[in-house]
């Protein structure tokens, strides 16, 4: 009984400690279900409308507009990087004459009942501008090399612009939604959803569920098009592309239950804002017309868009070649809700870590201090990409998502957000050696570059560089990368 009273109290001292110390006692946190993905972009130099599928023979098939708008492309590799370098294929060719004879846009691909379909936008050579949507149905195994046949035009409510089809379930129901011109509206195209007989056929009367009237769909265009499907957590978000395809195109976002009646105008409710849009401090303009796919390990979410790397365009955007295919990760806020952060600078995708022993606080500046939060809004702000050394020999250095050129640095043992002034000195500082985590080797510990034995950790949930020399100090300076 006595040994039981002294182990209460010591325990009661121990937790007394940590509360007055403002330091937790050591504990550790679930190894993050999604870990970190890095990829080089861009992905493909001068394809639009990007749709990349990753199907269940292990490879990603990727399809996307074209600049000279005159036939459907794909690609396949077993990653997604792979697919910068893979073999490109002309599956099919805009007809010599009238429909589906010119602006060959938008293609998707899609595996359904064990058959591929490609979905796609066409013009006719005697109207270049009557754009509808068109199926293509494809046998075999490989894409690639299957035999394709025309399914033909979709038929919607009007014979009036229509383009950007795509298809999901929900629930064992599959959907097709598409932007179309109502007749009766002062707009260029709304967004449109409809249940389909079969993969080229609609069932009922389609339900508008979108147009374009916030200040921010309407800029140049009144435009609602490019509709994107991504399922989490019981929700269905679909993201659209909003306004003229120069800098100022960007994505907004329609949510409904997966539980409600799809069809339904009203179980859809939409952003005010964008969720995805030019940044110029990243130098990416006009990000929009989307898809989304699944990282190799099928564990992270990952974001599939296009958009330029300079503002300024001669002439129509449409005639403007340049557009990229570009991929980063998609992360999920704690409401379940998807984060798009800010479109990422050229080159390798920033990651985000999180503490080892607090699972929802990451790696952060605020004000230019590091420290580690949670619910980190922007989330750009908790987004390093992992560069090579500024010192070389081996290190590596944190560079903010956000602030391109910016870098974590310790100075008098503090971590702080600074911009490279090219002195030797910054970049000693802000180099660090990459190690196994002290005290989960799955994880990662950052050592000071300047000083053996010192590495990142948060105390009061400040970042600070010291020598660890207990199990808490192990515990506070051991990350997760997401």
């Amino acid at each position: 009984m006595r040994r039981n009273a002294v182990r209460l109290i010591l325990a009661g001292l121990v937790a007394l400690a940590a509360v007055l110390t403002g330091v937790a006692a050591p504990a550790q946190a679930a190894a993050p279900g999604s870990p970190a993905v890095t990829y080089t972009n861009p992905i493909a130099e001068k394809r639009a409308d990007p749709h990349i599928h990753k199907h269940t023979d292990g490879y990603y098939y990727f399809t996307a507009t074209v600049p000279e708008y005159d036939r459907i492309v794909l690609r396949r590799a077993t990653t997604i990087q792979g697919l910068s370098t893979a073999r490109e294929v002309t599956i099919w060719t805009k007809h010599g004459s009238g429909v589906m004879g010119a602006h060959i846009w938008a293609p998707e691909i899609h595996f359904i009942d064990g058959k591929w379909y490609v979905y796609f936008a066409a013009g006719s050579t005697s109207d270049v501008w009557a754009i509808r949507m068109y199926v293509l149905e494809g046998s075999g195994a490989n894409p690639l090399t299957a035999a394709w046949t025309e399914k033909g035009q979709i038929r919607t409510a009007w014979e009036s612009f229509s383009l950007d089809s795509t298809t999901f379930v929900v629930n064992g129901v599959r959907y097709l939604a598409w932007a179309q011109r109502n007749p009766s509206e002062d707009n260029n195209t709304s967004l449109f959803i409809a249940k389909l007989a079969n993969p080229w056929t609609i069932s009922g009367t389609p339900a508008e569920i979108s147009q374009p009237t916030l200040s921010w769909e309407t800029v140049g265009f009144k435009v609602n098009e490019g509709p994107a499907v991504i399922q989490h957590g019981g929700k269905v978000f679909m993201t659209y592309s909003a306004s003229a395809t120069d800098a100022n195109y960007c994505l907004g976002m329609l949510t409904a239950s997966a539980s409600a009646d799809l069809t339904k105008p009203a179980s859809w409710s939409k952003g005010t804002q964008p969720v995805f849009r030019t940044n110029a401090a990243t130098s990416q303009y006009g990000p929009g017309h989307n898809s989304f796919t699944v990282s190799e390990d099928g564990r992270s979410d990952i974001l599939v868009y296009h958009d330029r790397n300079y503002r300024d365009i001669t002439g129509d955007p449409l005639n403007d070649p340049n557009r990229r295919t570009r991929v980063q990760k998609l992360y999920w806020k704690a409401d379940g809700t998807p984060d798009f952060g800010v479109p990422v600078a050229d080159g390798v995708t920033p990651q985000r870590f999180s503490s080892y022993n607090f699972a929802d606080r990451f790696i952060r500046h605020r004000e230019y201090r590091a420290r580690i939060e949670a619910d980190v809004t922007p989330l750009a702000d908790s987004q390093f990409r992992v560069a090579s050394g500024l010192t070389g020999t081996g290190t590596v250095s944190l560079e903010a998502a956000d602030f391109p050129g910016h870098y974590l640095r310790h100075r008098n043992g503090e971590v702080w957000l600074e911009k490279n002034d090219g002195s030797a000195a910054f970049a000693a500082d802000a180099s660090f050696y990459r190690r196994a985590g002290l005290a989960d080797s799955a994880g990662i510990s950052y050592e000071a570059y300047t000083t053996a034995g010192r590495y990142i950790r948060h105390y009061d949930y400040l970042l600070h560089v010291q020598t660890p020399s207990t199990a808490t100090d192990r515990a506070d300076a051991t990350f997760y990368a997401q």
